[in-house]
């Protein structure tokens, strides 16, 4: 019995001398706070802040970048108005044009030059076939004695007078000036109206068509008379449309 007693105040003399050995041991070594943590954080909170600003600094210049695409855009679209109005108004004669082509000088034939014969007019009939021949060989603008010819021009005769639009030829001679795509084409232009048929029938008024070479620059006028729109009236938007 007596052992019994010595060994359970063994054990919890063990039990106690160990625990003091514990708590002197926390005492002597205080605790050191690992601030390795909140370090980190502050490279995180900083990196982020660093993010924040640059993805502050991209969506700036994407905004400029979207405004000034816009402000082209608009722009764009009246330079593309503005480039298209002007390509009608060529296309429809209302510009002079310079271009590669030819000139055919309608002239009074020498030998009735000779015989005292004078030449007063050519026929409509043989400047529309002219014209007619010009346009089966790819001219793309012309022009006879100085007016230019669109697709509703009229050559008749009135009074006794060809007229081109109601503008008379007065003056013999007067020149056909054409101009072709490129200068390849103009040159085709030339051998083909150096033996032309329609150049031929000339003769018949006692004419002669005279040829030139291919020329670089071959200009001509802007069609002069108002252009009569017929069949056509402007169409009106529906409220609220456009």
């Amino acid at each position: 019995m007596n052992i019994m007693k010595n060994w359970s105040f063994t054990i919890i003399a063990l039990v106690i001398g160990f625990m003091i050995a514990i708590q002197f041991q926390t005492v002597q070594e205080p605790v050191i706070r690992d601030t390795r943590d909140e370090w980190q954080l502050r490279e995180d909170l900083l990196k982020e802040k660093e993010l924040q600003s640059k993805l502050i600094k991209e969506i700036q210049s994407n905004e400029e970048k979207i405004a000034m695409y816009e402000t082209e855009r608009a722009q764009g679209k009246e330079q593309v108005l503005r480039e298209t109005l002007e390509e009608l108004k060529m296309e429809a004669g209302l510009t002079p044009i310079t271009g590669p082509g030819i000139i055919l000088t309608v002239e009074p034939d020498f030998a009735e030059i000779v015989l005292g014969q004078p030449v007063v007019s050519v026929s409509p009939e043989l400047l529309q076939r002219l014209l007619n021949e010009l346009n089966k060989y790819e001219a793309k603008y012309i022009s006879i004695d100085g007016n230019r010819i669109i697709n509703t021009t009229t050559i008749r005769d009135i009074n006794n007078e060809t007229t081109i639009d109601g503008q008379p030829i007065t003056e013999i001679p007067f020149e056909v000036k054409v101009i072709t795509e490129n200068m390849t084409k103009a040159g085709k232009l030339h051998n083909r109206m150096q033996v032309s048929k329609s150049v031929e029938e000339f003769f018949i008024d006692n004419l002669r068509v005279k040829v030139s070479n291919p020329i670089q620059e071959v200009t001509i006028p802007a069609y002069e008379n108002k252009i009569q729109v017929r069949f056509m009236e402007p169409i009106k938007a529906d409220k609220g449309g456009s």
